[in-house]
């Protein structure tokens, strides 16, 4: 995984650096993603759509435009072209008809039922519960069943546009057709009864279902078994008086529906021994089978729409379990940032508190500089009001823009430039190392400017010598944009209270770029900077740790950077640190299995690193997905109350982090939009780092535009006291 790339390289194209920007296809490839992930989870919304109760939506209306015959007639009503016929079943004939399914739960023991007492029925099936069992669909029609249209997701058709109608029914089609190769002509409509209950709503409707060539089956004999009344009642309710022929009126699905299998079980029998058939309904009719068979495009339309209905029900599996993992790891990062960050907090404000003896002595800072013109002056101005003895060496990386000379015209004491040619940032600092004086190191970026204090603190835990390295605060200078503003909540809840976690468990993953502190005998036993990955701090933060030094957090070395102000650089920010992030973890992998120092960083660090940086990012818009799910397809009150909830714990963590920081809390109020908006553009970052690691893409680094917003502390450039020189100094080089 680890890819070695130019960290500080101008973007091939035009002079001054800029490029022609085309999207790759690796940038599409996260959205698209996205985007079909949402497809199929709002697929699985549509199709798991509940069965309602049996009601009408509203009161019937008046019968005077029914047709009398159909009002007196029997419960099977043809208006085929043009036709206007009811038809009765001959006596002891039953057809019994079961709606709403098919239900995996209750349709298999209706089926054993029946295939027990060899009796066949019709049912009616809606779309939705066919699209989910098609399994069952087939199993009906290979059993000799009939099946019937009850629409796709059960609506009243007496209150709905033709064109709606004409949809229920090819989706009801579509359904039948890929679940069991076939379509039918018999069709119920939901929330009918009996003939004479027509009225001139559903009259209309059944017209229309005859012009497009399917007989309406309603029934005149209802168990009324939903209501759940007892096996005995249901017996009684679906016997037909006199011997006569009837279509009995069952459900397969829509509930508990024991009381069904029960009653089936004995009325079969019983029925039987009284002399009457249960028979498909053509069957019954003496009619040729309402089935045929499906072909061609029409049956590949079909499989089609089964294989995406169950792949959208396995992905929302998978969405679901992502779900309860993010929900665990949000709460228990947040958990462990609020108790562990107290402790530290209490820790090292306690009066008295010291690492060891206070650190005097001079130290040599390093600022890496590629086209940092508008930037560096500030930078260097800033070092300057240094309340501790500092040198600073600028390493020019081959710039363009005149940054080394506008150092040089600075002429300010203690201030040196190395030059060299541009080979990337860990190559600049390796040199800047080479020529720094003291044994104490500490970096910053050439757009970052220090306050007076931010070297004394960064370089007081020194002074225990089981510390190798230190983390400073790192905090956005430009915040007064909206997604500056996202970015300063982020610095100071999600990095800062993350540093003091991981000081407290001794597994510090990365000390910034833009302020830290570093021993030069731990940097030289490691091997320096290292250009193998694309995240240099986090590669040599996790050598340190395998080689046995402490890597603290230091709260008063803060520092102020300038964080990207538009969407395409922030997303080449975070693109490059979340790739560089999993590239260093991939390097470090067999701290695993090490032992000693190496190995406790490789069991506690690394999974919690992969767990809370990497994989935690990736599911976390998760919580949003179900957020809109739960608003489109229920229940709206408890998903939104859940949501909630999480962004209350998100508020509390957060305002305690502002706290410790001393920030004002007014920057809060974009929290909410920031998690809705924010978190899905991290989401889109880290899927594409996660698709260009397993294929092998070779990411380059692409440097910010800077404006210099960043001022340096106010008041004129102060002298700054000497550093001094000692015999044995290195020299500058270059």
């Amino acid at each position: 995984m680890a890819t070695r790339t130019r960290r500080h390289g101008p973007a091939t194209g035009a002079p001054d650096g800029s490029r022609r920007r085309r999207v790759p296809m690796r940038l599409l490839l996260p959205s698209l993603v996205l985007v079909a992930l949402m497809a199929m989870l709002m697929l699985r919304g549509y199709v798991h759509s509940e069965i309602l109760a049996d009601h009408r939506v509203s009161p019937p209306a008046s019968s005077d435009q029914v047709p009398e015959k159909i009002l007196d007639g029997g419960p099977v009503i043809d208006t085929r072209s043009g036709r206007t016929e009811s038809l009765t079943l001959q006596d002891h004939r039953l057809v019994l008809t079961f709606d709403d399914g098919p239900d995996p739960t209750w349709t298999p023991k209706v089926l054993d039922v029946l295939k027990k007492h060899d009796a066949h029925a019709v049912f009616f099936v809606t779309g939705t519960m066919a699209s989910r069992y098609p399994d069952l669909v087939r199993r009906m029609v290979d059993e000799g069943h009939e099946i019937g249209l009850h629409t796709f997701n059960h609506p009243d058709l007496s209150f709905q546009s033709k064109k709606r109608i004409d949809w229920e029914l090819s989706q009801n089609q579509l359904a039948i057709s890929g679940a069991a190769g076939i379509r039918t002509s018999l069709f119920r409509p939901p929330y009918s009864s009996f003939a004479d209950a027509m009225d001139n709503k559903s009259w209309p409707v059944t017209e229309y279902i005859g012009k497009r060539g399917y007989i309406t089956v309603v029934n005149n004999t209802d168990s009324e078994d939903w209501r759940k009344p007892g096996v005995d009642r249901i017996i009684r309710n679906a016997t037909p008086k006199g011997g006569k022929g009837a279509i009995v009126l069952m459900h397969d699905s829509g509930g508990d529906r024991h009381q069904t299998v029960q009653a089936l079980d004995t009325f079969l029998p019983d029925m039987k021994a009284d002399g009457y058939e249960f028979d498909n309904l053509t069957e019954a009719l003496g009619a040729p089978s309402a089935h045929t068979q499906v072909t061609g495009l029409d049956r590949w339309k079909g499989r089609a729409w089964i294989f995406l209905v169950q792949a959208s029900d396995n992905i929302t599996g998978v969405l679901v379990v992502g779900l309860a993992v993010i929900g665990f790891l949000v709460i228990s990062r947040f958990v462990l940032m609020l108790l562990l960050s107290a402790v530290h907090a209490r820790r090292v404000r306690r009066r008295g508190f010291r690492w060891g003896p206070p650190v005097t002595e001079p130290v040599s800072v390093l600022v890496p500089a590629y086209n940092e013109a508008k930037c560096i002056e500030n930078t260097v101005r800033s070092l300057m009001a240094s309340e501790h003895p500092i040198e600073v060496i600028v390493i020019d990386d081959g710039s363009s823009d005149g940054t080394a000379r506008i150092v040089e015209a600075m002429g300010l004491p203690n201030v040196r430039v190395v030059r060299q040619l541009n080979a990337g940032k860990p190559a600049a600092l390796n040199r800047g190392l080479a020529n720094a004086r003291y044994d104490i190191i500490v970096m910053m970026d050439g757009d970052t400017v220090f306050e007076p204090a931010t070297v004394r603190e960064l370089v007081q835990p020194f002074g225990d010598p089981e510390v190798g390295a230190v983390a400073g605060n790192a905090k956005v200078g430009n915040r007064d944009s909206l997604i500056g503003a996202w970015q300063h909540i982020e610095y100071v809840m999600g990095f800062n209270l993350d540093r003091r976690m991981y000081d407290m468990l001794r597994c510090m993953p990365t000390i910034p770029g833009a302020v830290g502190a570093f021993r030069r005998s731990a940097l030289e036993r490691v091997g320096g900077m290292s250009d193998d990955t694309l995240a240099e701090d986090t590669d040599i933060t996790m050598a340190m740790h395998r080689d046995g030094w402490r890597v603290v957090y230091a709260e008063n070395a803060r520092a102020w950077t300038e964080a990207p102000e538009s969407v395409q650089q922030l997303w080449s920010q975070r693109y490059r640190w979340s790739y560089g992030t999993m590239q260093a973890i991939w390097k470090h992998r067999k701290a695993l299995v090490e032992k000693g120092p190496s190995g406790r960083f490789g069991r506690v660090g690394l999974p919690l690193v992969s767990l809370f940086m990497v994989l935690a990012p990736l599911l976390a818009p998760l919580i949003d997905v179900f957020l809109l799910y739960g608003l489109v397809f229920g229940p709206t009150q408890k998903t939104i109350g859940a949501w909630l909830g999480v962004l209350a714990i998100q508020v509390v963590c957060a305002a305690y982090a502002f706290r410790l920081d001393k920030e004002r809390m007014t920057h809060l109020i974009s929290l909410p939009l920031q998690q809705i908006l924010y978190r899905q553009l991290m989401y889109v970052v880290l899927l594409q780092s996660w698709i260009t690691a397993l294929t092998g893409g070779r990411l380059r680094w692409q440097k910010l535009r800077r404006t210099g917003v960043v001022e340096a502390p106010g008041g004129p450039v102060p002298r700054q006291r000497s550093a001094g020189t000692r015999e044995g100094d290195r020299r500058p080089v270059g």
